[in-house]
């Protein structure tokens, strides 16, 4: 860790004191929201930020709508404003002022409110939970999903990559730490405590989480690893009571098998692709004996795209269900020339490779259910990471082993 990751991780050890009692202002929420964008003093301002976030919380759903309304439509840019501002930057030269001016008026005021509502402790989890709100509220609305791009453009600064700490997940962390990874595990669910104990006591086992400094105790996205010997091919087997549990030192291969997002008002932020490099990084200077890196990954748009295919294909033999599983994942594309299923675009602009393909690698019914028991491994070669990211930015190129290239040249009989 960076000595300024650590000097951030020291922030995890404070916890914020209660704000006390507030004064209600008994205006219009439009009207304080006024009040602070008008604001110059740092006080006032964040007395004001308070209460709008306070008032926010106390909000029905029609009443959260009408206020993004009002945010996203009356304090938008002002196309006049941006228009001679842009004009006087044409005609009087490229100057400071000109362009202090541009920059001004290409700003919505908006932006200016979800920064100052940032000023109070403890508001930067607030203002994701509020545009978690937003996205679900947004159903198709335009001026909404513009006011959207406000929020994201704010958060990926915000969240980048220097400001977050990595952490790793033990039996031991706080308690109300772990209860969230139960909560937000998104793959496979974790059905109890002691399945949870199962996943992070074992010296084979590992979890680490991304964490912000603001937001101390919410885990932005974790992974959870198995160190291995060989690449696994089935998660039951993974995560059988009964296994055999290795001493770190006898593991050959991280199998990354589980990746969770945990904050739904961080969608599109991205840190999946730094996560993954991070633990890789880690477990490389750790345990030298690890020297290959895989996912043991879903499939979620496979059965789906089996059942609409021509029109609904039907394999015969384990075989011919992994022929196909590999043709959908490097040749089924959507309209922009990426693949079809989400956890391959993850993957493959992160610069991983679709390695293998495996029958009956998830037999439990969300696995039967939406990738009829198929899960694939990524392998993440570090010292190939760079250019398969490259190739598939650029040019949609889809990095696979010789292996998966001829079972989906064997599926075309099927397909065609």
């Amino acid at each position: 860790m960076t000595i300024f990751a650590d000097i951030l991780s020291t922030v995890f050890e404070r916890r914020y004191r209660p704000w006390g009692p507030a004064r209600r202002d008994s205006r219009p929420i439009e009207a304080v929201v006024a009040d602070l964008i008008g604001s110059t003093g740092e006080v006032s301002g964040t007395g004001l930020a308070r209460q709008i976030i306070d008032r926010y919380g106390e909000m029905e759903e029609d009443e959260r709508l009408a206020f993004f309304r009002h945010v996203a439509t009356d304090l938008a840019i002002v196309p006049d404003r941006l228009r001679m501002a842009l004009d006087a930057y044409e005609a009087e030269g490229q100057s400071k002022e000109t362009y202090r001016a541009v920059m001004a008026a290409a700003e919505p005021p908006r932006q200016e409110l979800i920064r100052r509502l940032n000023q109070v402790p403890g508001a930067t989890h607030a203002l994701v939970q509020m545009r978690a709100d937003l996205l679900r509220l947004a159903r198709g609305d335009e001026a909404l999903l513009a006011l959207d791009l406000d929020f994201r453009h704010l958060f990926a600064s915000w969240f980048n990559r220097g400001f977050l700490v990595l952490r790793r997940i033990s039996w031991e962390s706080p308690a109300h730490i772990l209860e969230k990874i139960i909560a937000y595990e998104a793959v496979h669910a974790i059905e109890s405590w002691r399945d949870l104990r199962l996943r992070l006591e074992p010296t084979d086992r590992r979890c680490y989480a991304f964490f912000h400094p603001a937001m101390p105790d919410e885990p932005l996205i974790f992974v959870e690893v198995a160190l291995t010997r060989g690449i696994a091919k089935s998660v039951q087997a993974l995560l059988a009571d009964d296994r055999r549990q290795l001493a770190s030192d006898e593991a050959d291969t991280a199998v990354f098998y589980s990746i969770s997002n945990c904050q739904d008002g961080l969608a599109g932020i991205s840190f999946g692709n730094s996560l993954i490099k991070q633990v890789a990084s880690d477990l490389v200077a750790a345990l030298p004996g690890i020297r290959t890196f895989v996912t043991l990954s879903p499939i979620p748009g496979f059965s789906h795209w089996l059942a609409g295919a021509h029109p609904g294909l039907t394999p015969a033999s384990d075989k011919q269900l992994l022929s196909l599983a590999a043709f959908y994942l490097i040749r089924a594309k959507r309209e922009d020339g990426l693949p079809m299923d989400p956890v391959a675009r993850f993957h493959l602009g992160n610069g991983a490779l679709v390695h293998q393909v495996h029958a009956r690698a998830d037999t439990s019914e969300k696995g039967m259910r939406q990738s009829a028991g198929v899960m694939v491994n990524y392998l993440y070669d570090l010292k190939q990471v760079a250019q398969n990211h490259e190739g598939f930015a650029t040019a949609h190129d889809v990095a696979a082993s010789s292996e998966i290239a001829g079972l989906a040249a064997a599926a075309e009989k099927i397909t065609t």
